[in-house]
């Protein structure tokens, strides 16, 4: 997949503390309509702006002009979601409804590791701030090359909640403390939509086309035979999120490419699910379609 957007949040470490002091003392909506004015026009001239709006035209079959006003409702969802984050850090509280709830607890109460599945659509970096356990470490797979005042702020808010992260790095270390804490009995949080390192990957039909997903976090699961959950935080209103959580189930007694191939249609089908539910919240900026 050749990416036309790196993964790190706009903007340099000055301006990011500059917007968490100013969503400290105002509301967060004036923030959203000066984001909308001011911000995303000129994203739209940016190369995120062409595989989204082929996403709408080739996966949703809209018209030029429908396309062009999805997308950019699209950069302003994705300025919402980006602002709320950075609001989590300046106080704000958020409202969340959790659909499967039950699933995450069940698998927290028990020894063995689990494994939480997501995507690039949504809010998810907020599922860490719900979906938390006293009796298990939360480990958050993260891009490593994400801006200091993120990952300083990501810190200390995870810090009271037995959360970690693990950065993905070129000298290919997280896989050691990946393969540790799943050995420890841990919760380990990987995205599916991304290549990190090897460019194998699984082929699966998504909204009627066929996508190549990342092979590893398939194989960690199944060489482990972890239980593993497809979480999605999706935004429902400026201040109310919806967490689903869904478990992807695979029989663990079938050959190992069986079970790759099984657990990676579980999850595209529970991904195309949200996705038909929320097509606007689509945060993957290169052609994702396209290997």
């Amino acid at each position: 997949m050749k990416k036309t957007w790196d993964g790190t949040t706009y903007g340099n470490n000055l301006m990011h503390k500059w917007l968490i002091g100013l969503l400290r003392g105002i509301d967060i909506r004036i923030v959203y309509i000066f984001t909308y004015v001011f911000v995303i026009p000129p994203c739209l001239f940016r190369p995120g702006f062409k595989p989204i709006y082929r996403y709408f035209r080739e996966r949703w079959g809209c018209n030029p002009v429908k396309a062009f006003l999805k997308t950019y409702q699209n950069h302003c969802l994705f300025g919402q979601v980006v602002i709320d984050r950075f609001a989590m850090y300046a106080g704000k509280q958020f409202h969340f409804e959790i659909d499967g709830y039950d699933h995450f607890l069940q698998l927290a109460d028990k020894p063995e590791a689990f494994l939480l599945f997501s995507s690039h659509i949504g809010n998810y970096e907020l599922a860490g701030y719900t979906l938390t356990s006293e009796k298990k470490a939360f480990n958050a797979i993260v891009f490593g090359g994400e801006k200091e005042t993120v990952m300083e702020n990501r810190t200390n808010m995870f810090s009271d909640k037995n959360i970690h992260m693990i950065p993905i790095k070129d000298d290919m270390s997280h896989l050691f403390l990946i393969d540790r804490a799943l050995g420890q009995g841990e919760i380990v949080s990987m995205p599916v939509d991304r290549s990190f390192g090897s460019k194998r990957g699984v082929k699966e039909q998504l909204l009627g086309a066929e996508v190549n997903l990342p092979l590893g976090p398939f194989r960690v699961a199944t060489m482990q035979g972890c239980s593993v959950l497809a979480v999605n935080v999706m935004k429902a209103s400026t201040l109310d999120y919806k967490i689903y959580v869904k478990p992807l189930d695979y029989d663990k007694q079938a050959k190992r490419s069986e079970q790759i191939e099984q657990l990676a249609h579980a999850y595209v089908s529970e991904l195309e699910r949200m996705l038909t539910m929320y097509p606007a919240q689509w945060y993957n900026y290169f052609d994702f379609w396209k290997s």
